[in-house]
């Protein structure tokens, strides 16, 4: 047995994304007495601004931006329940595409090398015994996500530990019924054209690939408070328009793809720490 508490640590780019796809589960894991830690890597200062300016709009101000937006962060701490809360205050790089990419203190600029080290540094401290993080694409190709998942694997390297690592994702089942709730929602948004259509059947994984199912129907609530936390990027929070119990019924479950483990938990897992109790 380990001389330190079974630990889970989740590696997110922003503010608010530590809710959309881990709230679930760092809730459930933390009433479980399980110790957890959130690395959030940027400030998130590329979000909408109060009143919902936009970046690059008249009055958007990313410093102020992101003093908020780290209040709201601690907010949704708060409410999962999360033991740790570690920041790496990177420049947010906004969207793929945008002119923040190339900020030279943006995230997407920075050396993976030096990223990877000051995570490292922490998974030293933390000592986590599962690592959850994005797969190569961030999901869906922003490029803050894109470098939380190489900053998080390079880490990875640099430790002597050799936790369970598991990568975000969505069945593609869940993908085409969220589809449908957001029409039944918003029944004046336009079809996607045939492109943004094939790129959005993309996202996520056939149902047979996905390893781990996560049932955090009971702590619903409290992924729905936490996102509402971040009432500054609501306009971008689509699922907060839902209700709390259509909420709960379309994300109660959260999955991930094991990509690194040497438990030999069968699959599919119902529980990250499969394997390590």
């Amino acid at each position: 047995m380990n001389d330190w508490p079974l630990t889970l640590m989740a590696v997110h780019a922003h503010p608010d994304d530590e809710a959309t796809g881990t709230g679930g589960v760092l809730a459930q894991y933390a009433a479980e007495g399980i110790r957890t830690v959130l690395v959030t890597c940027t400030d998130g200062g590329c979000g909408d601004g109060p009143g919902g300016v936009k970046p690059g709009d008249p009055g958007h101000d990313p410093a102020a931006i992101a003093r908020m937006r780290r209040q709201e962060l601690e907010a949704s701490c708060e409410i999962l329940k999360i033991g740790h809360l570690e920041t790496l205050d990177y420049a947010d790089s906004g969207m793929m595409g945008w002119a923040t990419n190339d900020a030279p203190d943006a995230f997407w600029q920075t050396p993976v090398e030096e990223g990877a080290s000051r995570l490292a540094a922490l998974m030293r401290r933390y000592r986590p015994d599962v690592v959850v993080t994005y797969d190569e694409n961030g999901f869906y190709g922003h490029p803050d996500h894109i470098q939380a998942h190489r900053i998080t694997m390079a880490a990875l390297e640099l430790i002597d530990e050799t936790p369970k690592v598991y990568w975000t994702t969505m069945p593609r089942s869940a993908m085409q019924r969220f589809g449908e709730v957001m029409r039944e929602f918003a029944g004046d948004m336009p079809e996607p054209d045939p492109e943004e259509a094939a790129a959005l059947a993309e996202i996520g994984l056939p149902d047979e690939e996905i390893t781990t199912w996560v049932d955090i129907t009971e702590f619903g609530g409290q992924k729905f408070d936490a996102l509402a936390a971040h009432a500054s990027q609501g306009e971008n929070i689509f699922f907060l328009q839902m209700g709390r119990e259509k909420f709960t019924e379309l994300m109660g479950v959260e999955t991930f793809v094991r990509v690194r483990d040497t438990t030999d938990a069968d699959l599919p897992e119902t529980d990250l720490f499969a394997g390590l109790r």
